[in-house]
């Protein structure tokens, strides 16, 4: 019977989150399709399952495209300038941009690295760093960091301040920084290689 109730246990984690990536893909698949595809239906007579997500990767293509074209870039950044005055939609818009713009990987005003700083109790917190800047209170320039360190999944966090030499770099990507958010440390491996913020390289186990 232990037997069988750990195979069963063992099952039953492995199907439960496959069942509801599987479920999570057709929501989204329907729900994109379901925008453009009616339109092809009802002008063209078409009704190909998938037609309105290769249209919507289209148009998200030709978006890119028009980005990175100078003149495109302007028209778009115009046009985003008329819709931010729409009150409604400009505290939705603003926000929801804000937060995807930081995980991106080619900008530069995103989510740099992964970082521990070492906080008043000897442990050490998890969170990402924003920007290296210097504070010069009169004793000249002290390098110090910006780091977000989310308190509610990704969206919702505090941003510590602190000198370098109290932040740790560990070899962990932006992308496994977040999975360890979401897993809750579930995905942290056992043993990280992180630098110092003054060049000492150390080893963490867990």
């Amino acid at each position: 019977m232990q037997r069988l109730r750990r195979t069963f246990i063992t099952g039953f984690f492995v199907t439960v989150p496959l069942v509801i990536s599987v479920f999570a893909l057709v929501w989204i698949f329907r729900l994109i399709d379901g925008f453009v595809g009616p339109f092809y239906a009802a002008r063209l007579n078409w009704n190909w399952p998938g037609l309105g997500i290769l249209t919507t990767a289209v148009l998200i293509f030709v978006v890119g495209a028009l980005t990175t074209n100078v003149i495109g870039k302007r028209v778009l950044q115009r046009g985003e300038g008329y819709l931010l005055r729409v009150p409604v939609f400009r505290t939705i818009y603003a926000p929801v941009k804000q937060l995807v713009v930081a995980f991106s990987p080619d900008n530069e005003y995103g989510f740099k690295r992964v970082v521990m700083v070492e906080d008043a109790a000897g442990g050490f917190v998890l969170g990402f760093l924003t920007r290296e800047f210097t504070v010069d209170r009169g004793q000249g320039p002290e390098p110090m960091v910006a780091v977000y360190v989310p308190t509610n999944h990704l969206y919702l966090g505090d941003i510590i301040i602190c000198p370098r030499e109290r932040a740790s770099y560990p070899d962990i990507t932006v992308e496994q920084g977040i999975r360890l958010f979401l897993t809750g440390g579930m995905s942290l491996a056992g043993r990280v290689r992180a630098r110092r913020g003054d060049d000492r390289v150390g080893d963490f186990r867990v």
